[in-house]
């Protein structure tokens, strides 16, 4: 049987928004009776967007998460829900009723990805379901993933079989695996968020000038083992990305025609920027 699945190009998003203003287009000031009662104009939107800055100038990456009910198989708010409040349809949407939960505020707590908003007007939790509402109309996809200028978000509708090769296709993660919730939400590229990178840039001294260095050979080591090895682009760049935050001590070593080699010793640390850049290397 086909069922619903998001993936999420962390690469792709660029946080303009969009996904989250049809959200709150279709829900703020409308009530869709057995899917949700209306959005509060204000507080957590169903779909929000965080943000990561990762390195230090010169070389800074920002990166953009778009979050919202993972629609989880083994949902934890499931076996919370009193009185079957929030049930799995055969299609994988979960869907939270808005008179079976009105007041059961403990379910807001009940789900690990904080998805799960409280809306104290109507005294019932909330979470973005899908648009469930407009699927069962015959829509293709949700808003979100129509909106999205960039295709950072795509709606999939197949079976697991199918989806299981996707994943493996496309190196898809979930957000967080130790939960073990089954998430029917999927993330590319999550290591642009998740992970540390080291990088920096290459150049050379040639008679008083000072240039690029292209094609240069840069290999990260930790404890005298190679780790990954790339080569300078035309600016002279490199970067060694999905490095485990905090994962200790490294060694750069650059070679290139006509010079020396040159290490450099860098530590990835705890810090809320945990990648290094490591500016201008003049060879």
């Amino acid at each position: 049987m086909s069922k619903w699945n998001m993936i999420v190009d962390v690469a792709e998003c660029t946080n303009c928004g969009l996904c989250s203003i049809a959200c709150q287009d279709e829900f703020v000031g409308n009530t869709f009776p057995g899917y949700a009662a209306e959005m509060p104009r204000r507080g957590k939107n169903w779909i929000e967007i965080e943000q990561k800055v990762r390195g230090q100038a010169p070389m800074v990456d920002v990166a953009y998460l778009p979050k919202m009910c993972q629609h989880c198989d083994d949902a934890p708010c499931i076996k919370a829900a009193k009185d079957g409040a929030i049930s799995k349809r055969a299609d994988g949407i979960v869907l939270i009723d808005p008179v079976k939960s009105k007041g059961q505020q403990h379910l807001v707590d009940a789900c690990p990805y904080g998805a799960i908003t409280w809306n104290e007007e109507s005294q019932v939790p909330q979470s973005w379901f899908f648009d469930a509402h407009l699927l069962d109309e015959g829509w293709k996809e949700p808003r979100g993933p129509q909106v999205c200028a960039t295709n950072a978000l795509v709606a999939k509708k197949m079976s697991d079989e199918e989806m299981s090769k996707l994943v493996q296709q496309e190196g898809l993660e979930e957000l967080h695996p130790d939960l073990r919730t089954k998430p029917r939400v999927w993330y590319k590229n999550l290591a642009r968020f998740q992970k540390s990178f080291i990088g920096g840039s290459v150049s050379q001294d040639k008679a008083g000038i000072v240039d690029c260095v292209e094609g240069a050979s840069v290999t990260l080591l930790q404890s005298d083992a190679e780790i990954a090895q790339a080569d300078t682009d035309y600016f002279g760049d490199f970067r060694f990305e999905a490095l485990e935050p905090g994962s200790g001590a490294y060694t750069i070593v650059i070679n290139a025609t006509g010079v020396a080699e040159k290490r450099i010793d860098v530590s990835l640390d705890d810090s809320y920027s945990p990648s290094v850049s490591l500016g201008e290397i003049c060879l």
